[in-house]
């Protein structure tokens, strides 16, 4: 196995053609990044002002400019021998691996998907896990081969290394040191986990070729459910070693070093777990609501049941895990989602195999539909084209295979301990979905406003309405379009959201002065997150200017210990835009003890938002926060009147949407991502996996609906996608779009903690 590197490898084409192009992430300037410092801190404060612009003056004169020296030097240098790609990389990934906590609820982010179309699929478990197990494998086999069409946004390329980390990869406690992630290049199977115990099955040839077909993969999973099923879950709870994952990282170290250490055969059997390429996690459990939903793809369900001895054990899905790999879920009912391991790959690297893996499902059933009908040609070619060549009955290569470990006793005690620390964490937390309808992106921009910068002023004044306080609000922003840029931090209490939410409690205010106040609000965010996404942010840099005080054993500067530095970056509110039409909801956990976690998706007309925190009233937040959608929108103009003229011709006032584009949406907007501008990905040479554009079929055309009148009234019986979104998918998908249109752009906003 390797580790994710730093240097810039050479590549003539494919998923990495655009790699070499990329320009480097730059330093500011330690005066600029301190001049805009007040600005980021002023609604935090009370009469602090005054000390922090000496705070700031003091560092300006003294331990700043010889740490920005050491600062450039050390990114000349690691771009010259390649070991780093960007000044704040190696200090960024440690901030992730370096904690000792539990990465449950604190760091590993999730989606919950929508329903695919085909309803038969959808609410058959095993049948809607084989789909999405299918595609994910094609993915992979794509990315093996380099035919993954690149990411770009307006034409130009966005950074691919991430993907390098997506499959195969795994986070590795160490007992003495931060943790490492490991990657297996030469991956080719898939670990499945159900009822707490772990299965394998192998879903690559060496060369990268898909190995099963779809229903292969079924018939693999329905054999695992027979031989999981012989042993009852108050045994396989007690043996389930997916919880150790949810440990303290050094706690979890030291458990793991005792099982590979105890003998040869546990140290084989980690290395088969750690080096799949993803994790298939089928879940015992049938969410009862949406809430529950997003709570199980976040930490797994808690249902403590007891054995006729009055013995407790674990019947919840919160043990069924393994929390260091990326996962799918798959509920009883067929809802399913994904959680992954987030120090490696941010939202928009998960959220491209989620867009991809769902809409060649979503294909998928078109074609067995038109296939009936259009038995002479395909009219929805697969969006993801990965060559498959399954393996005959007789070499049983990729039979699955059961994962046994022999644990000692003290590792099962541990397994014990590591669930009652779990249920502790799971029955303190609150997840609370709120799915406003009341309006969208639609509406926001008719009224000439950014929704993202709508979005994030809800958040702040819901907050302020139900506290009364303004309190840090971080926002993440995407720099891919640097070479290994990851994000940067966009704060959205400025001194304007202050004023507008004062103003929006004030008595004596006007709906005009709200509105102004709100229109004022949402440009400076705007701006700030159009500096951010340039490689301009100043969180970024302090942070990388603390880390390399750090590497070269200097104390830790007064300015890095003030109060408004300290105030700035106790996160109350931590949230995150990443969705399309493939996900229902995304979200995450709190990032400090008094906080909320919120992920939200901002569809065209509605907005989704799923709130999480620890000990807080997370439920009257949400409703807080949807009074607060309803009240905004009252000083929003309606998107179109239509009514009936004298003659036969209907009149209706139409709403130019580009008329007002500033900061509109962001990374993770409805469209997915273009290749625009960028050179086709090669051919593949026979045999190869190939990743090719799609012919456009708009759903749209008169004599097009005419000829499939058939197709679409099946379509309408058997989907549970409404034919809009479903239309949208196919425009998309036509158009091998994986990014925003012009639509989205401005604020790239990304998914993280």
């Amino acid at each position: 196995m390797s580790s994710p590197g730093g240097g810039r490898p050479s590549t003539a084409g494919g998923t990495y053609a655009g790699q070499s192009a990329l320009p480097r992430l730059p330093v500011p300037s330690l005066e600029e990044t301190l001049a805009r410092f007040p600005d980021a801190v002023a609604a935090l404060l009370s009469c602090e002002m005054d000390q922090c612009r000496a705070e700031i003056k003091k560092f300006l004169e003294s331990e700043g400019p010889a740490l920005q020296k050491l600062l450039e030097e050390y990114d000349k240098q690691g771009e010259e021998d390649g070991t780093v790609g960007s000044y704040v990389e190696e200090f960024w990934t440690d901030a992730y691996l370096a904690p000792d906590s539990s990465v449950v609820m604190n760091l590993n982010p999730f989606f919950v998907l929508e329903d695919g179309p085909d309803t038969k699929t959808s609410n058959s478990q095993s049948r809607r896990a084989a789909s999405l197990c299918f595609s994910a494998i094609k993915f992979a086999s794509c990315l093996k081969n380099e035919a993954i069409v690149p990411d770009s946004f307006r034409g130009k390329p966005l950074c691919m290394d991430q993907f390098r980390a997506l499959f195969g990869a795994c986070r590795v406690p160490e007992l003495s040191n931060k943790d490492t992630v490991t990657v297996n290049p030469e991956s080719t199977h898939v670990l499945v986990l159900e009822n707490n115990q772990m299965y394998f099955f192998q879903a690559l040839w060496p060369d990268g070729t898909v190995a099963v077909n779809e229903e292969d993969i079924l018939e693999i999973l329905l054999a695992i459910r027979s031989d999981a099923s012989k042993i009852a879950p108050e045994v396989s709870s007690r043996n389930a070693l997916g919880v150790l994952t949810t440990l303290p990282r050094r706690e979890w170290a030291t458990a793991r070093d005792i099982i590979v250490s105890h003998s040869d055969h546990n140290e084989m059997a980690m290395e088969i777990v750690d080096g799949a390429l993803f994790v298939l996690v089928i879940d015992d459990v049938a969410p009862k609501d949406i809430h529950e939903a997003a709570a199980n793809m976040l930490h797994g369900t808690y249902n403590l049941r007891s054995t006729d001895d009055l013995i407790d054990y674990q019947a919840g899905s919160c043990t069924n895990r393994w929390y260091d790999k990326l996962q799918i879920i798959v509920c009883q009912d067929g809802r399913a989602g994904v959680n992954f391991e987030h120090s490696a790959i941010d939202g928009h690297t998960a959220l491209r195999l989620v867009s991809d893996v769902f809409a060649d499902t979503v294909l998928s059933f078109a074609q067995s539909i038109t296939k009936t009908i259009y038995a002479d040609r395909t009219f929805f070619p697969s969006l993801i084209q990965a060559e498959v060549r399954r393996a005959t009955a007789e070499n049983g290569a990729v039979m699955p295979k059961k994962i046994n470990f022999d644990l000692p006793q003290s590792v099962l005690e541990k397994i014990y301990y590591a669930e009652t620390e779990l249920g502790d964490q799971i029955v303190a937390s609150d997840t609370f979905v709120l799915e406003f309808t009341g309006y969208g992106k639609r509406m926001i921009v008719n009224n000439k406003m950014s929704p993202d910068s709508f979005v994030q002023l809800s958040m702040q004044l819901a907050h302020y309405r139900l506290y009364g306080k303004i309190v840090s609000q971080y926002e993440p922003v995407l720099t891919k379009g640097f070479y290994h840029g990851r994000t940067e931090a966009m704060r959205t209490a400025t001194e304007q959201a202050a004023e507008f939410c004062q103003l929006w409690l004030d008595p004596k205010a006007t709906d005009c002065d709200k509105l102004d106040a709100l229109r004022e609000a949402t440009q400076v965010h705007s701006a700030g997150v159009k500096l951010a996404a340039s490689g301009k942010g100043l969180e970024r840099h302090l942070f990388a200017l603390v880390k390399i005080a750090e590497k070269h054993d200097i104390a830790t500067p007064p300015f890095f210990t003030s109060e408004a530095f300290k105030k700035l970056n106790h996160t109350v509110l931590s949230t995150s835009n990443c969705g399309n039409p493939s996900l229902r909801l995304f979200g995450f956990g709190p990032v400090v003890q008094d906080g909320f976690g919120i992920g939200y998706i901002i569809r065209e007309n509605g907005l989704q938002y799923s709130i999480s925190s620890k000990h807080r009233q997370t439920a009257r937040f949400a409703h807080t926060l949807k009074q607060t959608l309803i009240d905004m929108g009252k000083l929003l103009q309606p998107l179109s009147s239509v009514t009936v003229a004298c003659d036969p011709v209907m009149s209706k006032t139409s709403v130019n949407g580009e008329e007002y584009l500033e900061g509109f949406s962001d990374m993770f907007g409805e469209m997915g991502v273009h290749q625009e501008g960028l050179p086709p990905a090669p051919v593949p040479e026979k045999g190869e996996a190939s990743f090719k554009p799609l012919e456009h079929h708009s759903f749209s055309e008169p004599q097009q609906r005419n000829k499939s009148a058939g197709f679409a009234r099946v379509l309408r019986r058997q989907s549970s996608v409404t034919s809009k979104v479903l239309r949208k998918f196919g425009e998309a998908i036509a158009r091998s779009d994986h990014s925003v249109d012009d639509e989205m752009a401005d604020a790239l906003e990304e998914c993280g903690c």
